[in-house]
Protein backbone atom coordinates (compact mmCIF):
# COMPACT_ATOMS: atom_id res chain seq x y z
CA UNK A 1 0.00 0.00 0.00
CA UNK A 2 1.32 3.19 -0.91
CA UNK A 3 0.71 6.21 1.62
CA UNK A 4 -0.59 8.87 -0.67
CA UNK A 5 -1.01 12.31 0.58
CA UNK A 6 -4.94 13.12 1.11
CA UNK A 7 -5.05 16.04 -1.49
CA UNK A 8 -4.50 13.41 -4.43
CA UNK A 9 -8.72 12.01 -2.90
CA UNK A 10 -10.06 15.40 -2.81
CA UNK A 11 -8.71 16.44 -6.23
CA UNK A 12 -9.70 13.09 -7.35
CA UNK A 13 -13.35 13.89 -5.84
CA UNK A 14 -13.47 17.45 -7.42
CA UNK A 15 -12.38 15.89 -10.72
CA UNK A 16 -15.17 12.98 -10.93
CA UNK A 17 -17.30 15.94 -9.47
CA UNK A 18 -17.32 17.43 -13.05
CA UNK A 19 -18.25 14.56 -14.60
CA UNK A 20 -14.19 14.47 -16.12
CA UNK A 21 -12.23 11.33 -14.53
CA UNK A 22 -12.57 9.25 -17.78
CA UNK A 23 -11.47 12.30 -19.85
CA UNK A 24 -8.31 13.80 -18.44
CA UNK A 25 -7.26 14.84 -21.80
CA UNK A 26 -9.84 17.76 -20.95
CA UNK A 27 -8.07 18.56 -17.53
CA UNK A 28 -4.80 18.74 -18.96
CA UNK A 29 -6.13 20.89 -21.75
CA UNK A 30 -7.77 23.25 -18.98
CA UNK A 31 -4.59 23.32 -16.56
CA UNK A 32 -1.32 22.26 -17.85
CA UNK A 33 -1.06 19.47 -15.98
CA UNK A 34 0.10 16.47 -17.94
CA UNK A 35 -2.22 13.62 -18.29
CA UNK A 36 0.75 11.23 -17.15
CA UNK A 37 0.79 13.44 -14.25
CA UNK A 38 -2.93 12.81 -13.20
CA UNK A 39 -2.89 9.30 -14.01
CA UNK A 40 -0.14 9.07 -11.72
CA UNK A 41 -1.90 11.25 -8.92
CA UNK A 42 -5.14 8.78 -9.66
CA UNK A 43 -3.86 5.61 -10.19
CA UNK A 44 -0.14 5.31 -10.13
CA UNK A 45 2.17 6.14 -7.86
CA UNK A 46 2.59 9.79 -7.07
CA UNK A 47 2.47 9.77 -3.32
CA UNK A 48 2.97 13.70 -2.65
CA UNK A 49 2.32 16.01 -5.44
CA UNK A 50 3.66 19.38 -5.89
CA UNK A 51 1.15 22.20 -4.51
CA UNK A 52 1.65 23.71 -7.57
CA UNK A 53 0.46 21.30 -9.83
CA UNK A 54 -2.70 21.04 -7.26
CA UNK A 55 -3.28 24.51 -7.80
CA UNK A 56 -3.26 24.39 -11.14
CA UNK A 57 -5.83 21.65 -11.18
CA UNK A 58 -8.21 23.02 -9.02
CA UNK A 59 -8.32 26.69 -10.04
CA UNK A 60 -8.74 25.07 -13.84
CA UNK A 61 -11.89 23.37 -12.08
CA UNK A 62 -13.50 26.66 -10.78
CA UNK A 63 -12.47 26.22 -6.98
CA UNK A 64 -9.81 28.49 -5.06
CA UNK A 65 -7.68 27.56 -2.38
CA UNK A 66 -8.63 28.78 1.40
CA UNK A 67 -6.55 28.62 4.30
CA UNK A 68 -8.42 28.52 7.42
CA UNK A 69 -7.31 28.54 10.82
CA UNK A 70 -8.42 26.38 13.02
CA UNK A 71 -6.56 26.29 16.43
CA UNK A 72 -5.04 28.84 18.66
CA UNK A 73 -1.47 28.11 17.82
CA UNK A 74 0.58 27.35 21.22
CA UNK A 75 4.48 28.47 20.08
CA UNK A 76 6.18 27.37 23.27
CA UNK A 77 4.80 23.46 23.16
CA UNK A 78 5.68 24.18 18.51
CA UNK A 79 9.22 24.87 19.30
CA UNK A 80 9.65 21.80 22.17
CA UNK A 81 7.76 19.60 19.57
CA UNK A 82 10.00 20.62 16.78
CA UNK A 83 13.46 20.53 18.96
CA UNK A 84 12.07 16.82 20.50
CA UNK A 85 11.54 15.56 16.54
CA UNK A 86 15.01 17.24 15.33
CA UNK A 87 17.12 15.60 18.11
CA UNK A 88 15.98 12.45 17.15
CA UNK A 89 16.17 12.48 13.49
CA UNK A 90 19.88 13.71 14.82
CA UNK A 91 19.97 10.38 16.62
CA UNK A 92 18.62 8.49 13.94
CA UNK A 93 21.38 9.82 11.56
CA UNK A 94 23.99 8.98 14.07
CA UNK A 95 23.24 5.59 14.57
CA UNK A 96 22.76 5.20 10.90
CA UNK A 97 25.75 3.15 8.67
CA UNK A 98 28.11 5.52 6.99
CA UNK A 99 27.71 5.48 3.78
CA UNK A 100 30.26 4.98 1.53
CA UNK A 101 31.94 7.67 -0.55
CA UNK A 102 30.75 7.56 -4.38
CA UNK A 103 32.86 7.15 -7.25
CA UNK A 104 31.33 7.58 -10.35
CA UNK A 105 31.78 3.92 -11.16
CA UNK A 106 35.78 4.04 -11.05
CA UNK A 107 37.86 1.90 -8.57
CA UNK A 108 39.30 3.77 -4.98
CA UNK A 109 42.67 5.19 -5.96
CA UNK A 110 44.77 3.17 -4.09
CA UNK A 111 47.66 5.67 -2.95
CA UNK A 112 49.92 8.62 -4.93
CA UNK A 113 51.10 7.55 -7.69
Amino acid sequence: MVDKNPVIDKVRTLVQDEGLIKKLGIVHEISGVSTSTLDNWFNGTTRSPQHATIAAVVTSLGYREEFVKDHELDIEAERKAAAAWLEKQEKQKAAAKPKPAKTNGHRKPRGKR
